[in-house]
């Protein structure tokens, strides 16, 4: 599709090819550099290691336009360095920070114009992901591997945008003590479909995991990390071993404490203390900010005091200091803006 056809208000959170995107392959023991390529698509043996025992990776970013007329990233380093700890858990050849930060800066300057506008409500999403490409029949890691960056211009992850959405506790675990909850690979999020879908079926936009040892800590949703706000103003995360290191998440941390000049707490949360905090958020590239209304407890609800109405005043700060920032409207630490264009 052409940029010009393109209604960047109705954007869904959808895939919408690029006409480029960057490769590298790792083959020999090193990483060959194919630069921009135009196929969209990957032929690959039916016995890789990607199909077989699931050795693929994944990252994800965006490109903003600035109130300056600039095109930006946010913290890229972040990503890379998660990439990176990713791929040692997973047993694949590491990248490194240049080449991912080169792949993504490349795919957007040459699809510049599919870089939604500012104002629009939409962005350009990069979508840096790593697997194994040759083939294995005993389980072991592959030999070959495939680096790729692709974008696509999105809207909001979730539909209606910061308005406040319900969750559902889930009945099956996330992530082990001692497991791979802490890295982004494809095989946390394949289990987690089948219990995504199976809330957005009851009517809930997203479910809350719990720790899997105890089943009364709050760890994370499917698809991003969760916030609390305290009724006297705190900002509480919670703290375990098994939650992905989100991004937005830490820049969230840093926002509450020197933005808005609250207190901070990274801790474990108790689901039995749920009822006592007055808001309560989702938070990650895709999600951004989004408000959450009620949590279904099998059952039991918890009907958090912002309402379902509209974000929670915290909710609402949070997510515009957080996007003034990356769209230039809002100085930023030094550091979080990478200027692309």
């Amino acid at each position: 599709m052409k940029p010009d056809a393109i209604d960047w208000s109705q954007l869904p959170f959808g895939y919408l090819p690029l006409p480029t995107r960057y490769e590298a392959r790792y083959i020999d023991g090193a990483w060959q550099e194919r630069g921009l390529v135009q196929e969209a698509e990957i032929v690959l043996s039916e016995s890789a290691a990607v199909f077989q025992y699931a050795q693929t990776c994944f990252e994800g970013l965006k490109a903003y336009a600035t109130a300056d007329g600039q095109v930006v990233i946010f913290r890229p380093e972040l990503n890379a360095q998660r990439m990176i700890d990713t791929c040692r858990r997973l047993v694949m050849p590491e990248i490194t920070v240049e080449m991912f930060i080169k792949g993504v800066e490349l795919v957007i300057r040459d699809n510049a114009a599919y870089v939604p506008p500012y104002g629009s409500g939409a962005q350009l999403y990069l979508r840096p992901f790593l697997m194994g490409s040759s083939p294995v029949l005993g389980v072991r890691p592959a030999d070959e591997y495939i680096f790729r960056v692709f974008g696509t211009p999105v809207g909001p992850y979730f539909k209606g945008g910061i308005k406040p959405i319900t969750l559902a506790v889930s009945e099956y675990d996330r992530a082990a003590p001692h497991g791979t909850g802490h890295v982004k690979g494809g095989l946390n999020y394949a289990m987690s479909l089948y219990p995504g879908y199976m809330a957005k079926q009851k009517g809930y936009a997203e479910n809350v995991y719990l720790d899997a040892l105890t089943n009364t800590k709050v760890e994370e949703t499917g698809g991003a990390n969760i916030f609390f706000i305290t009724n006297d103003g705190k900002f509480v995360t919670p703290k375990s071993p098994t939650i992905l290191p989100s991004v937005t998440r830490r820049s969230l941390v840093t926002v509450a404490a020197d933005y808005l000049g609250m207190v901070v707490e990274e801790r474990e949360v108790l689901l039995s203390e749920l009822s006592d905090f007055a808001e309560c958020g989702l938070c990650g590239t895709a999600a951004v900010v989004t408000p959450v209304g009620a949590i279904d407890n099998h059952g039991t609800w918890i009907n958090f005091p912002s309402g379902m109405e509209s974000p929670g005043a915290i909710c609402n700060q949070l997510y515009d200091t957080l996007t003034g920032i990356q769209m230039g409207r809002i100085s930023a630490p030094a550091g979080w803006i990478h200027r692309v264009i």
